[in-house]
């Protein structure tokens, strides 16, 4: 094939390829990398926990050496059937973690990976500048209210019940159009509130079966009728190390090739453990396709 003719079938994934972050304009037009922090003591990965402030510091100025843009803070696991934690426990897990990288990253774009508004609204005051919720704001009524508030782009992802239930959920009747119709209903709410920023998620392994996270990945662009960035959270997932009969450790060859793909698709922003390979698969497919 023709590279020209390659370049044109591999398209911006949508119009809308700019963020802004307190006051700083992100272009997206070139694809980026979030790193994920989790500061819990049951993340389904178990090298992305971070038990100390000082692990974390150490492991988010690697991640940023490595070429991320974002760093996505969470203290609360949303592995299927994680443990249900208090809004105190949350905090206390977040808010240092946050105020760590601030003081000693104060460049660095922080996002807050929460699903309950307290916990984002006090994240934002503490330095974070994205809010990033599993639920789409269908577990805390507060949530959108907040983020408009806050001024911040927020993450909208789709998941149908909660963690500790979302298995039971992973049915439906027509899988991409009704993903379609909640992403429209919520982006319309979000607009109406004034929320200018929106990064759409699709929720990989959130109340979807393995079956299910591979149609979605195969028609990301699907989703372009939304005119929102598309954010793919495919990192060590359960349908890689599960398809592939391995465990999460080994599950990074998988990553970047379901990553790559993503790519090609349209995700606009790469969520993962792993930042360096990331970052290289990106500068890969610019050096391909843009």
């Amino acid at each position: 094939m023709d590279l020209t003719v390659a370049k044109t079938k591999v398209k911006a994934f949508s119009t809308k390829n700019t963020l802004t972050l307190h006051g700083r304009l992100l272009d997206l037009s070139t694809p980026r990398v979030m790193g994920i922090l989790n500061v819990t003591p049951d993340s389904f990965y178990a090298q992305s926990r971070q038990q100390s402030i000082s692990a974390l510091v150490k492991q988010a100025g690697q991640m940023l050496e490595q070429g991320a843009t974002f760093l996505d803070v969470g203290g609360y696991s949303s592995r299927p059937g994680a443990t249900n934690i208090a809004l105190q426990e949350e905090l206390d897990r977040v808010l240092p973690a946050i105020q760590a990288i601030v003081q000693h990253f104060p460049e660095a774009l922080i996002s807050v990976d929460t699903f309950r508004a307290p916990v984002a609204h006090q994240a934002v005051q503490a330095g974070a500048s994205m809010i990033n919720d599993i639920s789409g704001g269908h577990l805390d009524a507060n949530m959108y209210a907040t983020v408009a508030k806050a001024k911040v782009p927020y993450v909208l992802m789709h998941m149908k019940g909660t963690p500790q239930n979302m298995k039971s959920l992973a049915q439906y009747q027509h899988l991409l159009t009704e993903m379609v119709t909640y992403f429209q209903k919520a982006i319309y709410t979000l607009q109406q509130m004034g929320v200018a920023d929106i990064v759409v998620d699709p929720g990989f392994g959130f109340a979807k079966t393995i079956a299910h996270n591979y149609e979605i990945l195969q028609n990301l662009r699907y989703f372009e009728v939304l005119n929102q960035p598309l954010l793919a959270g495919l990192s060590r997932k359960s349908m890689i190390y599960k398809t592939l009969g391995i465990e999460p450790q080994e599950a990074l060859n998988g990553t970047s090739v379901l990553n790559a793909f993503a790519l090609m698709q349209g995700a606009a922003i790469l969520r993962v453990h792993d930042v360096a390979p990331a970052v290289q698969a990106i500068k890969l497919f610019k050096r391909t396709f843009l």
